[in-house]
């Protein structure tokens, strides 16, 4: 066997596999057991040896370059048989451990995830979780994110995605904001209203006219992009706020507004990850106890 093309340090992919897997230098070096500096010349000898960059800043965070995201594959199939092999050694038997970067919407963060995580750390206590609260998308391919909760089902080839079921969207206000408007049948009627939108762009107010509202920007006098201010708002007895029915019905401050319409809009619920990072056990776990326990609620 040609043994040459192995002239690569082995310390050297462990320091990228771990780098990449923690995604900052100061975790991987935590969890290493070993000086930040004496990791970061580690990877920058990868990446010499390699004839590539490995990493890019982004925040806080080191986020996988293209090169890099293409050589971690079979890091990890190195990281892995590497551990294997130290476990025979060892006796020790194979645990779920590290950790997992969960984007998702402040509403979904802040009323739904807790439980459901409370209940995960107590099964599997190793693993670590991260919530990224945003309304914005992750960038699941250039790792800002392991899994993500969406509202839309992912088009690039390498991620995959598992639909949980639908969030049915009412709009909600005040019973005193809303004993002041008219009775109303039909949606085109909505005209004297005021809704919190989320950003000075048309898109809502193109998608509800589409369905047959007539509304204008002047129905649209608030606007943010925080789902809590929104709501504050709301209670406030400003404008109405659209919001989910399994949240927005166990709120004593708001009730539905126009049931005889029906609700505003049905979003379907995504739980998204990279293809690569389902292969990974501790993200496959997450990733099949976020699907059970959000399938319930949707």
């Amino acid at each position: 066997m040609n043994w040459s093309p192995l002239k690569f340090n082995w310390n050297h992919i462990r320091a990228f596999l771990v780098t990449a897997e923690e995604g900052t230098l100061s975790a991987a070096a935590r969890a290493l057991g070993m000086s930040q500096p004496t990791l970061s010349r580690q990877v920058a000898a990868f990446e010499k040896e390699m004839g590539v960059t490995l990493f890019e800043r982004v925040g806080q965070r080191l986020v996988l370059t293209d090169s890099g995201v293409k050589l971690l594959e079979n890091a990890r199939a190195m990281g892995d048989a590497a551990m294997k092999f130290s476990l025979g050694v060892s006796g020790q038997s194979l645990q779920i451990e590290g950790l997992v970067l969960i984007s998702a919407s402040e509403l979904d963060a802040v009323f739904r995830l807790p439980k459901i995580i409370a209940k995960l750390r107590k099964q599997e206590p190793a693993i670590d979780i991260e919530v990224i609260v945003t309304n914005e998308t992750s960038d699941l391919q250039r790792r800002e994110a392991d899994i993500a909760i969406r509202s839309f089902r992912p088009t690039q080839k390498d991620l995959i995605a598992k639909k949980l079921g639908e969030e049915v969207v009412w709009l909600y206000g005040t019973p005193d904001y809303l004993s002041k408007l008219p009775d109303v049948s039909k949606v085109s009627e909505l005209t004297d209203i005021q809704i919190v939108g989320f950003d000075r762009s048309s898109m809502v107010l193109d998608v509800l006219n589409q369905q047959g509202w007539q509304l204008s920007k002047k129905n649209f006098q608030l606007n943010t992009a925080s789902q809590l201010l929104q709501l504050q708002f709301c209670k406030e007895g400003l404008a109405v706020i659209f919001f989910p029915q399994d949240l927005g019905d166990k709120d004593p401050d708001i009730i539905r507004a126009f049931e005889d319409i029906g609700p505003a809009l049905k979003l379907p619920i995504w739980l998204t990850c990279h293809q690569e990072l389902r292969t990974n056990l501790r993200v496959r776990r997450v990733f099949d106890f976020l699907a059970e326990e959000l399938s319930l609620i949707h």
